[in-house]
Formats: C-alpha cells, structure tokens, sequence
C-alpha cells in the first residue's frame, strides 16, 4: 500500500517537473509576439493587451518570465480566456509582504469583495513596467507616494462611501513641512513611514503605527531626541501609562498637515501655542479637575504682561513651552523640570538676565493663596469701586451742572477776551498741555490695543507688531513727551515765583469742601447764585491733582514694566503683576474721567460749548469770567472774602 503512494507520488512529481519545463521553453519573446503590438486586444471584450517590450525589460520584472506569473500558460497559442494573475503569484517572490497586506485594511477589504480596495497594481503600478521602489520612476517611490495615495484618499466621495473620517488627508499633507521637504528633494515623511507600506491597519488597531498609544514610537523613527524626551516628560509617563488624555506627538502638531513652529497657522507657533494647543486641556476644567491640575493656569496667562503681549502679535515674549519646555515638560516638583524652584531664575534668566537675584521668584500664573494672586485681587477690588464710585460722582455732578445751567439763558458765543481778564495759561502752559493732550490719546490706543488686540481698531496697529513691534515702540515714545510735558512744568514751577503764586492758589483748602456743598445746594435748587470759588474751584482742583497723582502712578508702574530685567533682579515676582495691574486700572481711571469730567468742562459745557479756547489763547471764555467775578449772595455757603472776587 505505501509502495503504491509512493510511486504515485514520483511519477506526480516528474509529471509537474516536466510541465514546468514546458512551461519555462515559452519564451517572452514569443509573448511579446503577440502582446508587444501596440494594436494588440482581448477578442472577447476589446480589453487591450498590449504590454510594451522595452518598459516591461527595464522593470523589476523584466529578468522574469511571463509564466512566472502566467503559470496558466503551458503552450502557445494559448487558451483565450487565462485565469486571472492574484496575490498568490505575488507571494511566490513577496510572500511575506503579501501576508502583511491581507492582514491589512485593503487586504481585508480585498478579501470581502471590495472591488475599489487598493491591491499591488494600484500603488506599484502595471506589473508589466513596475520599477523597484527605490526608482524615482516608481509609484511607490517615496517623491511619488502621496500622489499614488491621493488616487483613493483625495476622492471625497470614496471617502465617505466607506465612512473613512479624515477630511482630504492628501491636500493637508501637501501642506505640510513633510512634503514641503519631499518637494525640495529630501526624504521627508511620507505616507508609508507613519502609516505602514503593506502592513496598513485602522488606526483604532493596537498593531497600527498610527493607534494613539503608538504614535510617539512612530513619529520616533525619524525624531529619536525628540521621542527620547517626550517618554521621559510627564506626557510620555501618563501616555505609557494608559491615559488617553495625555497629548501625544499628533495633539501638539497636528495629524497630516504638520507645519513647522515658524509657519504662523502651526499649532506650535508662539501665538498658538497657550490658547490653540497648551490650552485645549489646560484650559478644560474637566481635565484639570480630573487630573488635579490648577485651574486658571492659562486664563492668568493670557492676563499676564507675556500673554497680552503675544496676543497683540509680539513673538519674542514668553509663551508655555519658554518655560515648561517643549517635549521635556516635567512637574515643577521634579528637580530637572524647567519651572522647579530652584530652576526658575535660570529659566527667567534665558530673557530677564540677573532674575531672582535679590528675591526668590514666587508663583508664575499665580494660585487662589499665591502672593500674587492676592495682591492683584486685592489691586482689582479696590479700583473696581474707587473707578466706580469716581467716575459715578462725575457724571452726576455733570448732569446736576448742566441741569443748573440750563435754567438760565445761553452765553453768547464770543470768543473776544474781556478787558483787562488776566490770562489764564500762559504760553509755556498752553505748550505743556499741547503736549500732555497730544500724547495722552496716543498712550490710551497703544495701551488699550495691548489688552484687547482682537478688537476692530487696534488691527491697524497691530498689523506690525511681529515684525516690528510698532504698537510698543509708539506707546514708548508718548509716554516719554508726557513725561517731557509734566518735567517742563514741574521745572518751570520750580523756578517761576509768578507761577508758584499763581498755582498756591491751586493748592486743596477747607473752604473747597463748602464750596462743593454750595454749588450742590444750587444744583438741587436750594440756593439762587452758585457759590464764589476764586481763580480755581474745587473741580479744577481736583482734576489738577488727580491728573498729577495719576501722572506718577502710571510713570512708576510703567517703568517697572519697561524695565523688567531691574524690575525682576532688585523685586519679588509679585511686584510686575501688580504693577501691571495697577496700570490697566488706573489707565481706565484716567480715560474715563478725561472722557467724562474734563470733556465736558472743555467742549460741552454750555458756557463754552462748542470749546473752551483757553488751550489755544490762554484767556476763559468771557462766561466763565463773568461766573467767576460776580459777588457771592449773602447765604452763599463758603463764600470768600472780597479779595477773591
């Protein structure tokens, strides 16, 4: 019996032998006899079949025999209908490529019957003229892969036919700082190297080099430092562990449009990085209560000097990976982290040479019981109402002036000075507050366009604030004639015993405080004449005043921020913050109360509507002449003595 099988199978064995042999005697010439006219077509269906002798020599194939493939084939002529070539002819020389392919999403898909499902002609192309991969004449050439991908993976409607859930993933490629190197001729990232040659799976695969938990091993095949310091960081750590929240290479940078940190619409732009990428978690409370993350890390940020500034489009201040470091992000409790305590004033330092000199550098963002966070809450409770109450008073007083006014008959609109009507501002005046009212409207829009850069009219500013850092530079400039503007005039007080007379009249009095509750007492009607008030009433007084403290504070708390490197070497870390506070507060104080208060004693006052021309000529209007020098009626509360009239 087993003689028997025995020489059963010999004689099989010759048999196959001598087929293959005939089959090896069919040359490809005798193929190309046929196949190699151009004109040559299947007679069933028109198909045509030609195959041309030159690019079928030069291919990866040409050194083979057309039976090779064609194992059907064992005489010429042969039959005309020939099974068709599939994945098992392939595997003859491929068999290990041809397993990783039918174990992929095509090679499934393929299996099914999917007939659009990409095979071995789609992407080396037709096996007759197929160059090796390393051809830059190659389909799978890695200069031509995303090109031979875009075939399946730009057409939308194949896309959504099959549910595949990235929108043109080729066109955002083409984009990208990968392909731009392609472009260019250096071997940038292309398809095959993040998502498999044969071996393609879906990404929800744990085996796919594109699975989430993969992705920094994949991305590591070209950036090896970059890997190496990412699975030290605590978003490698909580990433190894199995926390799917924890970002990894494709959350910072983007999927297959990745840019490079220079190109403005990248994800790790400075601009982008605190709001668009370090914020995404940072700024989500889920997270942060999940994690036990402090909560309002990004917000603080985004309030502070640093984030205004890079807001407005200044690049070079700091953003989150200045100082947390880019891959290498460790807790600010790890000794090598970049934010530990012992570590900031080096890390400070890469900027602001000489900080933490005198002062150890407290809290950054700043927490509820932080001495930063306390002295700011403490700096924005106390303007909230002081701006409130303030600018509250103002407009009422006004509304109460106005009120008063309106009940007598109009002043006539003249402009000629009254004789012998002592001149109220003399040059040197008018030129001081030339300039303090030419550079206060330039420190109100450089300033402000600081704070809110998104808005409407701080766009032209801002427009170049990268290159040139334009809005910074002009706000500078204003703050210094200002400046200019009050030396001049402190100076010149110092040195002119006729203005020192004149400004002691300036100086606050007791009977100021009757005076206000005279002129009150006429606006409710309870008085027939408003009180005397002399040269200066108790309003220009406390506008001179206000304007001068007001002056000093944003002088000091401007330069502490304009000096910041002295600022951070000689002060706590508190000290900017608060000083930055401060001269946002006070910035509003002072805008109001100029837009409120003294507009309308200049422009709508109906005494010297439509403008009180004392800036311009020094002399007050004749109405305000005349209110100053009519005699106080005898139950005028705080009235003067004669000499005042």
């Amino acid at each position: 019996m087993h003689s028997r099988i025995l020489i059963a199978m010999l004689v099989g064995s010759l048999l196959a032998v001598g087929a293959r042999g005939a089959a090896e005697e069919i040359s490809t010439e005798a193929c190309l006899a046929c196949h190699g006219n151009e004109g040559f077509v299947s007679p069933t269906d028109g198909r045509s079949l030609f195959t041309a002798a030159e690019a079928f020599s030069a291919s990866v194939h040409g050194a083979l025999p057309c039976t090779a493939c064609h194992t059907d084939i064992v005489e010429i002529p042969h039959p005309e209908k020939l099974k068709p070539v599939g994945l098992e002819a392939c595997a003859v020389c491929h068999s290990d490529m041809v397993a990783a392919y039918q174990a992929s999403t095509h090679g499934q898909a393929h299996a099914r019957g999917v007939q659009q499902a990409a095979t071995c002609q789609d992407c080396h192309g037709n096996v007759h003229a197929a160059r090796p991969h390393s051809d830059p004449a190659s389909a799978a050439h890695w200069s031509q892969l995303a090109g031979t991908c875009a075939r399946c993976h730009a057409n939308i409607a194949l896309m959504r036919e099959f549910h595949i859930p990235v929108v043109r993933p080729v066109e955002a490629y083409l984009n990208s700082a990968h392909a731009r190197a392609v472009a260019a001729g250096r071997h940038g990232a292309v398809c095959s190297d993040c998502h498999g040659a044969h071996d393609i799976l879906p990404s929800a695969d744990a085996r796919s080099a594109t699975m989430r938990s993969n992705i920094p091993a994949t991305c590591g095949k070209c950036h090896q430092a970059v890997l190496a310091a990412y699975r030290a960081s605590v978003h490698g750590q909580a990433v190894e562990q199995g926390h799917r929240d924890a970002p990894v290479c494709t959350d910072c940078h983007g999927e297959h449009q990745i840019l490079s940190a220079g190109d403005p619409n990248s994800p790790v732009f400075a601009a982008n990085i605190p709001r668009e990428t370090c914020g995404r978690c940072h700024a989500n409370e889920r997270l942060n209560e999940k994690y036990g993350i402090g909560a309002g890390k990004v917000s603080a940020f985004e309030d502070s000097f640093h984030g205004l500034a890079l807001h407005a489009g200044k690049l070079t201040v700091a953003n989150c990976a200045s100082c947390h470091g880019v891959h290498d992000i460790l807790s600010a409790s790890d000794p090598r982290s970049h934010v530990n305590p012992a570590n900031l004033a080096a890390t400070c330092g890469k900027c602001h040479p000489g900080a933490g000199t005198s002062f150890a550098i407290g809290s950054v963002h700043g927490t509820p019981t932080s001495t930063n966070t306390r002295a700011v809450s403490w700096v924005r409770f106390i303007y909230s109402w002081l701006i409130g109450l303030t600018i509250g008073f103002m407009a009422l007083h006004n509304l109460l002036d106005l009120r008063g006014k309106a009940r007598r008959p109009a002043p006539p609109l003249e402009r000629t000075p009254l004789v012998n009507a002592p001149q109220r501002m003399t040059r040197p005046l008018r030129w001081q507050h030339g300039i303090i009212m030419l550079s206060f409207p330039v420190l109100v829009y450089t300033g402000f366009a600081l704070k809110y850069p998104t808005s409407w009219w701080a766009t032209p500013l801002l427009r170049w604030e990268t290159q040139l850092g334009l809005r910074g530079v002009i706000h500078r400039i204003a703050a210094v004639l200002m400046i200019v503007g009050v030396v001049w005039h402190l100076t010149q007080l110092t040195i002119s015993h006729r203005l020192r007379v004149c400004m002691r009249a300036m100086l606050p009095a007791p009977r100021d405080i009757g005076i206000a509750v005279g002129t009150f007492a006429y606006y409710l009607g309870w008085r027939l004449h408003p009180p005397q008030s002399g040269r200066f009433n108790y309003a220009e007084k406390a506008e001179y005043w206000a304007f001068m403290w007001g002056t000093a504070v944003m002088t000091a708390t401007g330069f502490l921020l304009w000096f910041e490197n002295l600022t951070l070497r000689y002060l706590p870390s508190w000290v900017p913050d608060v000083a930055t506070a401060v001269h946002f507060y006070e910035a509003i104080l002072a805008t109001l109360s100029i837009l409120v208060w003294h507009l309308y004693w200049v422009i709508f006052d109906p005494e010297v509507y439509p403008m009180d021309w004392t800036w311009w000529d020094g002399y007050s209007p004749p109405a305000r002449v005349h209110e100053r020098s009519e005699a106080a009626d005898e139950n005028d509360v705080g009235a003067g003595p004669s000499s005042n009239k």
